[in-house]
Parts: structure tokens; sequence; C-alpha cells
């Protein structure tokens, strides 16, 4: 079994969906695919149909949060330190080329969203970053070509 890093924020953040999925939402959609049952003939029943394709979508997610909360391997971020840039970090860039810092933190591919600064373990950012220490310049192969950074600060919140 294949162990998923992740952090402590990002597994309670699975184990809330999974809650929501299996308490709200199933509940929900019985009652929708109940109140389109009695209407009637159900080959020609939009209702019907739109609502056994939700609950097919919401038990694949329920089923791929419960493969997920079982893999977790969930890393405290807190207990880390060091100057080393490792899972959970959150690492200040300058971009060389336009001066511009960025700040990331490197977690798990789960809870990755680039706009509130955090990055998959697996994004070649990451993976670039990854045993460099503050001072290393690092040369990221991006979508858009290939980029160059220098590491400013290494912490562990």
């Amino acid at each position: 079994m294949i162990k998923v890093p992740m952090t402590a924020n990002g597994f309670d953040t699975l184990k809330e969906e999974l809650r929501w999925r299996q308490q709200e939402e199933r509940p929900r959609i019985i009652e929708a695919i109940a109140e389109a049952r009695s209407h009637g003939d159900l080959s020609e029943n939009a209702e019907y149909h739109a609502a056994k394709e939700s609950q097919s979508l919401n038990e694949g997610r329920v089923g791929e949060l419960e493969d997920l909360i079982a893999r977790a391997e969930v890393i405290d971020v807190s207990k880390l330190s060091g100057g080393t840039v490792k899972f959970g970090a959150t690492v200040v860039l300058v971009d060389e080329d336009t001066e511009e810092e960025k700040t990331y933190q490197i977690v798990g591919d789960q809870e990755a969203d680039v706009k509130s600064g955090r990055i998959s373990i697996s994004s070649p950012i990451a993976r670039a970053l990854i045993g460099k220490e503050v001072g290393d310049a690092v040369e990221v192969n991006a979508p858009g070509g290939a980029r160059g950074f220098e590491i400013v600060q290494v912490r562990f919140a």
C-alpha cells in the first residue's frame, strides 16, 4: 500500500469532506431520487437520471476519500525544522528574471492550491526545491519554459 503524504490540515479537510458527503450529500441525493421516482415513467425522467448521476459521482468520491484517508501519512509540520527544503516546508523564492518574491508551502497532492500558495510535492517546482537550502539557486522546467529562482527563506510553521 503506497502511503499518501499530507499535512494535518489536509487530512482534516479530507475527513470533513467525507463526513459531508456521507451525512449530508448522500441523504439529499437519496431524497432527490425518491422524489423523481414519484413522478412516474423513469425512462424519460431527466430528474431521476440526473439524481442517479449525482449519486454515482458522490459515491465514487466517497470511495476515493476513504482510500486516501486509509493511506494517509500525516506529517506534523510544526515538529519539523532545519534549513533544508522538505515536505511541509514554506519556501520564499525570488524569481531571478523579475525579482518577484513568491511564497509556497510544499503539501500533498490532494491539498495543493496554487492560488493560496500550496504546491504539490509532485509539482516541478517542489521537486526542484526538495533538498535545497537558503541561498541555493534552482532552475524549474515549468510548462512555460525554464525559470530560475533563488531560495530566500525556509520555514516550518
